[in-house]
């Protein structure tokens, strides 16, 4: 029960190493094809690893056609009909009998079919049938002799009546070439008398002894007693054992006991997927240091981008310092026309203006259409100006952002495509689309904010003026009433008082003299009302500027990264290509470095295989 259960440990962890080498295998498949430069060869090499790891053991049957291989292998599963049997070829196709719940066959595109079969015996190990290694047949050779080499072990099947031919002598020196375990299988043994079976057995142990340099096991056997051996449903022990066949399944229980040979089983698709993959490493590892070149690449383009925004960006800030000197320039004239307004040698005439508001004759002027104070102040200092200046310096922004911007699309076009011409072959091929400059060029951003602008120009003119017109009235109009109050009062005193000068009314002459000074210092608060509004209007200008050169920035923004966009567009094929391509390199070198690992933890747990032992 002990020693059961050992070998049932052993079986048991030998599928869960060779399900993990599956897995690894299969997933090396889905990466090894995308890397490149890796030569097509390893790309075999770990197919064929996928197909070691996917059988368990594999037997392989070879030999002339019409030898028996087809007959051994029905007869070994019970099922006279599993395999098509004939005196001629009857395909020129691999068939690989494995284990399946229902009997079904699988044909591939390539040369090889799969039969499944619940047959106990195909849950230990895969067999198949091949065509025959005949001349006559070279196309049936060369299917078999690219399958060999995926053996475990090779039974090469003859006839009793042929056996150890000059072909079968080069059958067996081909299969030494491959260093394969070969088992000779002579069928039809059932033809000839004991006597007979024990001399062709010899004969073929000495032939193959000076081909091979030793001698290989001989079985004799009998497809047919062995098929006769399965009735109803039963097998006969007896007539089985008498057919030979037995040796086999004998065999293939002996080998799969066999930890170091269960152990060289997984063993071999390990080592062929660690080679594969250490090569898929090397060759991603050149890989990304050829990518270096193309990330320089990428690099190079990145500065050229940078620089030639902030060239960009440049002529927007000598627009805006270009905006900022003119609304500066507005602001100092407008000063000057403000102090020229307020000025102490206009007091009396200011005075003369507010009593003309007082009585309402300057609103009739104004509708009559006459201008303004502050307008023609303001027309008089050429303080408008500047002001209308403002379109000509903004409508030069648009045309040089727009020159820049096919300039140096341009420039990284050319420069895209030498970089493209020198790539390798390989690379270039993956470039999707064309490197070119764009069909049209779209102005919407600047064209957009010039209503804005507009309006603030506008409110910088007209709606500034309008302000102090109103301010300005105002202001001379209580000069004036203040005046004329004084005026009433002066003129009050002196009526009240008779002479004011005489020595005995000394009180109505202290309030003359206050009047007078109240009145001239009415007229000296003037020009300081006019700094006041002088300095209120040059605050309100400043943010008129501020709120100007914010909206021409926005649109500019838009309109430079617009312009990126078209360079980034142009050479988009260039630097998608640098994109992918570093990520699926640096995708490619983690996966195959995690499938290293795993293959060091499939290593460690394969030396482990078999050495822990239950206790008799």
């Amino acid at each position: 029960m002990a020693i059961e259960n050992v070998e049932t440990k052993l079986a048991t962890d030998y599928e869960a190493i060779r399900r993990r080498e599956y897995e690894l295998i299969t997933h090396l498949l889905d990466v090894l094809p995308k890397v490149d430069n890796l030569p097509e060869d390893r790309l075999a090499q770990i197919r064929d690893a996928l197909f070691h790891a996917d059988h368990p053991f594999l037997v392989v049957l070879v030999g002339p056609f019409s030898s028996g291989k087809s007959s051994i292998l029905n007869a070994l599963l019970g099922q006279p009909d599993l395999l098509a049997v004939g005196p001629v070829p009857t395909t020129d196709r691999i068939s690989i009998l494995r284990w399946g719940e229902h009997p079904q066959r699988m044909s591939s595109a390539g040369e090889v079919d799969t039969v499944f079969y619940p047959s106990p015996l195909l849950q230990k190990v895969s067999l198949v049938d091949t065509p025959g290694l005949e001349s006559i047949f070279q196309k049936h050779e060369e299917t078999t002799r690219k399958f060999l080499h995926r053996a475990d072990v090779v039974l090469l099947v003859m006839l009793a009546t042929q056996a150890m031919t000059a072909r079968n002598v080069e059958y067996l020196q081909t299969l030494k070439e491959y260093g394969k375990k070969v088992i000779i299988v002579i069928n039809q043994a059932d033809l000839l008398s004991a006597e007979e079976a024990e001399t062709v057995r010899d004969y073929v142990l000495d032939q193959s002894q000076t081909v091979l340099g030793y001698k290989p096991d001989v079985w004799l056997v009998s497809a047919r007693q062995g098929l006769a051996a399965h009735r109803d449903g039963e097998l006969d022990r007896i007539a089985w054992k008498a057919s030979g066949l037995s040796r086999i399944e004998e065999y293939v229980d002996d080998q799969l006991n066999d930890v170091a040979r269960l152990r060289q089983k997984l063993h071999t698709p390990l080592q062929i997927a660690q080679n594969v993959n250490q090569t898929a490493l090397t060759a991603v590892r050149a890989n990304q240091a050829a990518l270096d070149t193309y990330q320089g690449i990428a690099s190079n383009i990145e500065q050229q981008l940078g620089a030639q925004k902030r060239e960009q960006e440049k002529i927007v800030r000598e627009t805006n310092a270009e905006v900022s000197d003119k609304f500066g320039a507005a602001a100092m004239r407008g000063s000057e026309a403000i102090q020229d307004i307020f000025r102490l040698g206009q007091a009396f005439a200011s005075v003369w203006r507010g009593l003309l508001e007082l009585i309402g004759l300057s609103g009739l002027l104004r509708r009559g259409g006459g201008h303004s104070y502050i307008r023609k102040a303001f027309e008089r200092h050429k303080a408008f100006e500047p002001i209308n200046e403002l379109p000509i310096v903004v409508d030069k922004l648009a045309p040089r952002l727009e020159g820049k911007d096919i300039q140096d699309i341009d420039d990284l076009v050319k420069y895209a495509r030498r970089e493209i011409d020198a790539l390798p072959a390989a690379i270039r091929g993956k470039v999707i689309g064309a490197v070119q400059p764009p069909q049209k060029y779209d102005r919407t951003a600047l064209q957009e904010v010039r209503p804005t602008l507009e309006t603030l120009e506008d409110e910088a003119k007209t709606v500034e003026t309008d302000r102090l017109e109103q301010t300005l009235r105002n202001a001379l109009m209580y000069l004036a009433a203040f005046e004329a109050i004084i005026i009433v009062l002066l003129v009050f005193v002196f009526a009240s008082s008779g002479n004011v000068f005489a020595a005995d009314n000394q009180g109505a002459l202290i309030a003359v003299i206050v009047l007078v000074g109240l009145a001239l210092l009415g007229l000296l608060l003037m020009p300081l009302r006019g700094r006041l509004l002088e300095s209120a209007y040059t605050n309100r200008m400043l943010k008129l500027q501020s709120r100007y050169i914010e909206a021409l920035t926005k649109a500019a923004d838009k309109q430079i990264e617009y312009g990126m966009r078209l360079r980034r567009d142009a050479i988009l094929p260039l630097t998608r290509l640098i994109e992918a391509q570093t990520q699926i390199q640096s995708e490619q070198l983690s996966q195959l470095q995690a499938a290293q690992q795993e293959m060091v933890k499939i290593e460690s747990d394969l030396t482990a295989l078999g050495r822990k032992r239950l206790p008799l």
